[in-house]
């Protein structure tokens, strides 16, 4: 029996990671926000290579990459939640919709402080 649990335990993280993989190949090939930001995060990779920036650098790009994609991943799903509950314009709705985009603006400027901490003194 205890074989067995740990057999669905195994078969249901393979599951939740397929369903996750899923989302997110739904976020970068519908939603423009988020192929704009990648198309970011690849320049950014090769100047990274470019500019060989250090383990370090390399971390905390990484770190500001997945951030930003992270939230714009949380902030789209805000959206269509809101948009599917009441698809005609509401204050209360604009409001939630507005403060998960500020989330996004944060975790952006935070990319971009990183990112000058990175390559301006590259120049």
């Amino acid at each position: 029996m205890e074989f067995q649990r740990d057999k669905k335990f195994i078969s249901g993280r393979f599951k939740s990671l397929g369903f996750a993989l899923k989302g997110a190949v739904k976020l970068a090939t519908t939603e423009h926000s988020v192929m704009v930001q990648s198309s970011i995060a690849v320049l950014l990779v090769i100047a990274g290579f470019y500019f060989e920036i250090s383990r370090e650098e390399w971390m905390f790009q990484t770190l500001a990459i997945g951030l930003v994609l992270a939230i714009e991943g949380l902030n789209t799903a805000v959206e269509k939640v809101a948009d599917f509950i009441h698809p005609e314009f509401h204050e209360k709705i604009g409001f939630i919709k507005d403060i998960a985009a500020g989330a996004v603006f944060f975790a952006a400027m935070t990319a971009i402080t990183i990112g000058c901490f990175i390559y301006i003194p590259k120049f």
